[in-house]
Parts: C-alpha cells; sequence; structure tokens
C-alpha cells in the first residue's frame, strides 16, 4: 500500500478517489508497564516502555488503515494523518486517517 501525507503520490497518477479511511485503536496502560515508567522517570530520558506501547498503537492503528483502504479497493492512501485522545486517564484512543485512493504510474514522471 502506498502512502504519504501528502495530497499527491510523486511518480503516480490518481485515477480515483474513493473516500475517507480509517484505522483505530484503543490501549491502555498496564499496572505493570505503569511501575516499570515511573521507574524510568526517576532517572529521566526516554521512557522506553511508554514510546514502544505509543509505536505498537500507532503501527496497529495503521495496519488497520489499510485493511480499510484495501477493502474499499485502494491501492494507495494520500493525506495520511494521526490523532490521539485520551478518552479516561490511562486509556487513550489512536485514530490514522486519510483518503483511499487508486494510482497508476504517471508515464510522464
Amino acid at each position: 500500500m502506498h502512502h504519504t501525507t501528502a495530497f499527491s503520490l510523486a511518480g503516480f497518477r490518481i485515477t480515483r478517489e474513493l473516500g475517507t479511511v480509517r484505522g483505530i485503536v484503543v490501549r491502555s496502560r498496564s499496572v505493570i508497564g505503569n511501575i516499570g515508567a515511573s521507574i524510568q522517570t526517576l532517572f529521566g530520558g526516554n521512557i522506553t516502555l511508554y514510546s514502544e506501547l505509543c509505536e505498537r498503537a500507532r503501527q496497529d492503528a495503521f495496519e488497520r488503515l489499510c485493511g480499510h483502504a484495501t477493502t474499499l479497493g485502494a491501492n494507495a492512501i494520500i493525506g495520511l494523518r494521526y490523532d490521539a485522545t485520551e478518552i479516561t486517564p490511562g486509556v487513550t484512543d489512536v485514530l490514522c486517517y486519510g483518503t483511499a485512493v487508486v494510482v497508476m504510474p504517471d508515464p510522464a514522471a
């Protein structure tokens, strides 16, 4: 699945727009993860437990986005974005969204 944050894809021509697609993941932090992260905050720097949780959530949301786009018949996604919202303390949703399109190689590129 080709994807870009831009609204065009270099080397390709958009032949059809299929609409907005999304992938949503809701995650919570575990008690064990919170304890480990709390210990990491004592030493400062990158909190790797939270970084890994965030990266997994983004990857899962992206994979769901691609699945939604594939279902519509897309072979690319343009205008790709991420958003996150805390639903309740410790529970966050990660949304990945964009526009599903069908692209073909642009012979002029």
